[in-house]
């Protein structure tokens, strides 16, 4: 009996130091869906390690493509054709990776393996290490969705107005067609995908069959990508009202008007029941996931179709203004704000943050990445007080020689 008890004390020490080994390592740094989670906070840990620094990285067109960051590198797209990787330390480019058309679609990345659409129209597996394409596949129309990861299954949407499910070899398991574009980023949970389509409805499908489960329609376009948390679904839509959807039969649980079309996606604080999202009015809102009750409302000097990300105890998006805001998540209060354009030369930020512990980072319209240091409320000195130099310089020059002129002039009469 004794010698049956040491074995069975054995057998349990074993499955405990083995346990760990059950779950993937690579699952904790995984990026697969837009935003980083269901939740869309779009917020890693730092390591020890990380020496976090301000720098700016340029492409050649608008950055509207969201980042994505594995290994203290971030990947991202650019409208001038380009994937980009780029060193999270320094700004420096690793590679690159030229489509044939403008990259706005968001990348997902599983198992060193990167996923991102193209308007080209296909959608990329690329090795994370070199850019590689393993395989891409051809939809019907530009992509602009951004693809979600789940088990062997990659789910995207297209412009065609088809929701894809392809194989982690490239092939395609199903396509369930609606009514217009899919601009939406889909969202898996337990088995079933959810989506919304510029016809003004929001999907959920079988994730194994493509089979529709419900659908439910808004007033307009649906753009915004869904968030989950507690068995409700959180959407906006260009109607200006943002949806609390029953994930299970899609019925009305609360909606909330913005006031103008609701681009941006809901972010999910799961610790306060607090959602924030912005729409094209200016208006930022936080409102209790659990009623739709407005706890505060923010005025930018711009439309917001960025979705904000978490960092520590303030959320961070960008504005059509040319800024990039951070506001206390409990009040709402302005906390800072980064404008590489210092006001004169203003490019919109419709890219969505990510934030890596201290660190912000955040494409803008005017083809630069900037990686911002939330603890210090600083960026870098962007390329543009360079221009505004040389404008002031110049202005002052043409009014001496304006003066000059008129000086000789007086002198002559």
């Amino acid at each position: 009996m004794i010698e049956n008890k040491k074995i069975l004390i054995g057998f349990l020490a074993i499955c405990l130091l083995t346990a760990p080994l059950s779950f993937s390592p690579i699952a904790a740094t995984d990026w697969p869906i837009f935003h980083q989670n269901a939740q869309h906070t779009g917020y890693l840990d730092q390591p020890a390690d990380f020496s976090p620094t301000s720098w700016y990285f340029n492409t050649n067109g608008a950055i509207k493509s969201s980042p994505a960051i594995l290994n203290k590198v971030i990947y991202f797209g650019s409208s001038d054709g380009y994937i980009y990787a780029v060193n999270l330390e320094e700004g420096t480019q690793l590679w690159s990776y030229k489509t044939e058309g403008q990259v706005i679609s968001s990348p997902s990345i599983v198992n060193e393996t990167l996923y991102i659409g193209s308007m080209d129209g296909y959608l990329y597996a690329q090795d994370t290490k070199n850019g590689e394409v393993k395989w891409k596949y051809k939809t019907g129309n530009s992509i602009e969705s951004s693809p979600v990861v789940d088990g062997d299954n990659i789910y995207v949407g297209s412009n065609d107005g088809r929701l894809y499910a392809i194989s982690k070899n490239g092939s395609m398991l199903w396509e369930f067609e609606t009514g217009n574009s899919v601009k939406s980023s889909p969202l898996v949970n337990n088995g079933t995908v959810y989506f919304g389509s510029d016809d003004g409805k929001i999907y959920a499908l079988d994730a194994k069959t493509g089979v529709k489960k419900w659908e439910y329609t808004t007033g307009d376009e649906v753009q915004s990508s869904p968030a989950i948390s507690n068995d409700l679904l959180y959407i906006g839509s260009n109607d200006g009202k943002v949806y609390a959807l029953n994930i299970n039969d899609g019925t009305l649980k609360w909606n909330y008007e913005m006031g103008k079309a609701v681009k941006s996606s809901p972010t999910i604080d799961t610790n306060d029941n607090s959602l924030f999202i912005g729409a094209d009015n200016n208006k930022v809102a936080c409102l209790d996931t659990r009623n739709g009750v407005e706890k505060w409302t923010y005025n930018a000097g711009g439309a917001v179709k960025s979705t904000p990300a978490l960092i520590n105890n303030n959320i961070t998006f960008g504005s059509d203004d040319g800024s990039v805001y951070v506001l206390n998540k409990y009040t709402g209060k302005e906390v800072w704000k980064y404008n590489p354009g210092y006001y004169v030369m203003n490019s919109p930020f419709q890219s969505s943050p990510v934030t890596f512990g201290n660190m912000i980072y955040i494409g803008g319209n005017d083809g630069y990445l900037y990686a911002l240091k939330n603890d210090k409320q600083s960026g870098p000195t962007s390329i543009f007080v360079y221009y505004i130099g040389g404008v002031v310089i110049a202005i002052i020059a043409l009014l001496l020689v304006l003066r000059s002129v008129r000086g000789r002039k007086k002198k002559q009469e």
